[in-house]
């Protein structure tokens, strides 16, 4: 058994690194398929703590690692739940679970585990 410690952190990919993951995605609204290219940042302490202290965990995962390419976030809470324009709505269900989708790729959630 290993002892814990920061070159053990790092050799296991256990330190999360900043760069952004490219995804494409897609979903489906109005009746249409859509496809767009995401930048992704990959979970880490931070967005774990954005979580923590939101009242829609999903909505803060969304917003703290869903950026454009130069690392600026594409959305902000209110803009993913429908509070910052009631007329516009929130995210559509398609589209949520695609970005979500996208972000546990990027940080490697669905990975298979050496056998």
């Amino acid at each position: 058994m290993a002892v814990l410690n920061k070159d053990l952190l790092k050799s296991t990919g256990a330190l999360v690194s900043t760069a952004l993951v490219e995804k494409e995605i897609t979903w489906v609204s109005g009746g249409a398929e859509n496809t767009a290219t995401v930048y992704v940042r990959p979970l880490s302490y931070a967005s774990a703590v954005s979580g923590v202290r939101s009242k829609d965990h999903v909505a803060a995962r969304i917003a703290s690692c869903i950026c454009d390419e130069n690392g600026v976030p594409v959305f902000t809470e209110a803009d993913i739940t429908g509070d910052a324009d009631p007329e516009r709505g929130c995210l559509c269900e398609s589209l949520t679970v695609a970005l979500l989708a996208a972000i546990g790729e990027a940080s490697g959630l669905h990975e298979k585990k050496a056998s």
